[in-house]
This record gives C-alpha cells, sequence and structure tokens, in this order.
C-alpha cells in the first residue's frame, strides 16, 4: 500500500481501508513503497513539524532483514555510522541510536516471517533519530548489505505493538502527543 490517498497510479492507498478519515489526513513521516508498519496520520499539521523538524529529536526504530550475514566488523563499522548521500549529492555521516541483532525475530514479531529467510540474512533493530530520507536502506547498502525488508516498529512510544497489518487505531490528542513526546502547549 503506498502512504497517501490520492496517486496517479492504480496502488493501493490509504483510502482503500476500511475506516472513515477526516477530510485533511495526511501521513507523518511517510514510509517508501517498499517499506511497512506504523504509519501515523493526523489532521494537526503542526504535528509533523513538532516530531520531524522539531527542537527534539524523535526515535524511530526498524526491524530490517539484510541479505547475507553480517560480520561483527561490519556489525561495529554500522553502529558507530557510516557516509551516505544525502541531498544534493552530499555526504552525510548516519549513526544510529541504537542497533543490535534479532536472531529470532519471528518469536518477538510473529508477522514478520519471510520466506527469503531460508538465504543467509541479518536481522537487525536499528533505532534513528535523523530520518533521512531512505537512510535505513543507505546505510545498509553503505556497509555492502542489501535491506530485504524494513519494517517501522515505532515513533517514540507509538507502537505497532497489537496493532494487525491494515489496521487502524485511533488516538485522542492527550494520548497522541504524550506518546509521541510532544509538548501539547
Amino acid at each position: 500500500m503506498v502512504s497517501q490517498f490520492i496517486s496517479s497510479h492504480d496502488v493501493p492507498l490509504l483510502g482503500d481501508l476500511p475506516f472513515p478519515f477526516p477530510e485533511g489526513t495526511h501521513a507523518i513521516g511517510r514510509l517508501d513503497k517498499d517499506s511497512e508498519g506504523l504509519l501515523l496520520l493526523t489532521t494537526d499539521k503542526a504535528v509533523t513539524r513538532l516530531i520531524f523538524s522539531g527542537k527534539k529529536s524523535h526515535e524511530r526504530k526498524y526491524l530490517v532483514m539484510l541479505q547475507n550475514e553480517m560480520s561483527d566488523v561490519t556489525f561495529k563499522e554500522l553502529s558507530e555510522g557510516v557516509k551516505i548521500k544525502i541531498k544534493n549529492g552530499e555526504e552525510y555521516v548516519a549513526r544510529p541510536e541504537k542497533v543490535f541483532r534479532v536472531h529470532i525475530p519471528v518469536s518477538l514479531y510473529p508477522w514478520a516471517t519471510d520466506p527469503r529467510e531460508i538465504y543467509p540474512h541479518t536481522w537487525l533493530v536499528i533505532t534513528i533519530t535523523e530520518g533521512k530520507y531512505r537512510q535505513v536502506r543507505k546505510m545498509a547498502l553503505a556497509v555492502k548489505h542489501r535491506c530485504l525488508r524494513l519494517i517501522r516498529l515505532q515513533i517514540e512510544n507509538i507502537s505497532i505493538e497489537g496493532i494487525a497489518p491494515g489496521e487502524v487505531k485511533e488516538l485522542n490528542q492527550e494520548s497522541f502527543y504524550r506518546l509521541a513526546g510532544l509538548d501539547n502547549s
């Protein structure tokens, strides 16, 4: 599904979900077409700015399946930060806040089973705060691993835990601001 309501292409859209979205609903920090997981939607235009451009950085946690097994040396390199290209080809050192291996993600995330698991791979949980365009994918490529699957698990304290794929869970403004680590004053 594409994380938008309108597209010139014939693709599944957010509006196709069985939920009466209010007019003016938009995605906060969209997911690219090859990614999945938590997507925040709001009608409050200030929320996007507060989460992604505010004074306080907000953590975003991803479950990532990488092609091939990652060596300890490469894991350390990724953990310490890698150079990626951002706007206009500028180099940027992207450092994860946290990164750890998950050896059996199915026990933690039962919906994360993947038929490609029969081939050599590595599952990681990566937490970032910068949120550059396709940052996690670019970080994986910088250490010579292709990202096979990218699932956003959490933004601050808002998690996909207990939410089925395609399910919409509403939060009132007070709960949302509290869980998102936003000042509601």
